[in-house]
């Protein structure tokens, strides 16, 4: 099977890798790919928000599948535009994808089909905005309407940060056209999870829980960013909390889906809040977790190619998964400054030190070839994931490694997987 990867991140390099290993497999493209997907792919020089050229891309290259990784092209409608020229293609409609792209469309389905999520408003002018955080209380939650690269929600603590949050959105749009509609809604106590799913259209196959380290420091402290580490599984979701989620919250929302002329076709990222009266939403998203993806695939115990191949056929899902009970964690090495500005073309060393270590796997998230040699391009640079026979374990091989790769105002996280440690 001929399959094009459509993504240049961490994530796509992890899928890279899974499809990689796939007897099925017969050759593998990626548009536009990284330094480390070229290890596994042909790479072609096409942005992932192309859609005309990756169309013609897959035509040309007789592609049997084509694997969508970010959330962009998915957005921009690039599988409604593959499945009208008869190209079979792994990721949800345009309108599908809202569940993503539009915070108020998922907030809104949910208030129809009674889906545990947070009390919320939705606004697109600053003064009754303003009302509304004041009527409910902090500590609230602002969220920019549309993709905001995982950074569009702002935890206001005081009443003094949410008026500033409404008018960083909405007059001063700090997040562009993005945060032109705000979602306000209450701030739920608890603890955060990852849940994916994929889905046929029809039915839901559950595939594991991750938990990500959205902030930039440890100890949950300073802005948010696309995720600094995630290990999985996660004891936050426990098997009988996994099967609430599926009842009460994944099939529900894959029938609302259906209902509405709109089915669902591809993976679906469920973040939860676990609060003590059970499993609320916090978001959907219409792609693998970044770096969730790593800590999730490299568990996963057999073959993804054909279990992509029935999502996109929309039927012939397998009625289980099989997983590698051992423990997956991912650090995220970022460059000095991210989420806020950084510098790029610093040179990199130790990668290959670090691959040589057991259970351990360096993906790229934000790299370069300058001369022949490896240069950071990006916010985050690597996700370095490790498999341990325990939490602890997998904790300690995974900060081996990031140990032996160096650049210029490397940056990471201390503290990934450590909440899990004293469960």
């Amino acid at each position: 099977m001929r399959v094009l990867l459509i993504g240049s991140g961490g994530r796509e390099h992890a899928l890279a890798w899974a499809l990689s290993r796939s007897p099925r497999l017969t050759r593998l493209l990626a548009a536009p790919g990284n330094p480390g997907i070229a290890q596994y792919a042909d790479c072609a020089n096409v942005k992932d928000s192309s859609i005309e050229q990756l169309v013609a891309l897959a035509a040309r290259e007789r592609v049997d599948l084509t694997v969508v990784g970010p959330e962009l092209p998915l957005a921009l409608g690039l599988a409604d535009r593959f499945r009208q020229a008869q190209l079979r293609v792994f990721g949800p409609s345009q309108a599908a994808a809202r569940l993503e792209s539009s915070k108020a469309f998922a907030k809104g389905l949910m208030a129809r089909h009674g889906i545990p999520t947070a009390r919320f408003g939705t606004f697109t002018e600053s003064a009754p905005a303003h009302r509304y955080c004041h009527e409910l209380g902090v500590p609230l939650v602002v969220k920019a309407d549309g993709l905001a690269a995982g950074k569009g929600a702002l935890v206001c603590r005081t009443l003094e940060e949410a008026d500033h949050a409404v008018t960083l959105c909405i007059e001063k749009r700090a997040f562009g056209d993005a945060g032109a509609t705000v979602v306000i809604e209450e701030f739920m106590e608890g603890e955060e999870a990852s849940f994916f799913v994929l889905s046929d259209g029809t039915s839901a196959l559950p595939l594991a829980a991750a938990q990500d380290h959205k902030t930039v420091f440890d100890d949950d402290r300073g802005p948010n960013t696309g995720g600094m580490g995630a290990y999985s599984p996660t004891p936050a979701l426990d098997n009988a909390t996994e099967a609430r989620v599926m009842s009460e919250i994944v099939l529900p929302i894959i029938c609302a889906m259906r209902e509405e002329g709109t089915p669902y076709q591809g993976v679906l990222y469920v973040g939860l809040m676990i609060t003590r009266e059970g499993p609320r939403v916090i978001e959907f998203n219409c792609r693998f977790g970044d770096p969730e993806c790593q800590a999730i695939v490299t568990r996963f115990n057999g073959d993804l190619l054909p279990v992509f191949a029935a999502v996109a056929d929309g039927h012939g899902l397998p009625a289980v998964l099989k997983w590698h009970r051992e423990p997956s964690v991912c650090v995220v090495v970022a460059s000095a400054g991210y989420p806020g500005k950084y510098e790029t073309g610093h040179a990199i060393k130790g990668v290959e030190e670090a691959e040589r270590l057991s259970g351990v796997h360096v993906f790229h998230a934000g790299t370069a070839m300058r001369d022949g040699h490896l240069v950071t391009a990006g916010g985050r640079v690597f996700g370095v994931q490790a498999i341990g026979h325990d939490l602890g374990a997998a904790i300690a091989q995974a900060y081996s490694a990031v140990a032996r790769i160096k650049f210029k105002g490397m940056h990471c996280r201390k503290d990934i997987g450590r909440r899990a440690l004293g469960r």
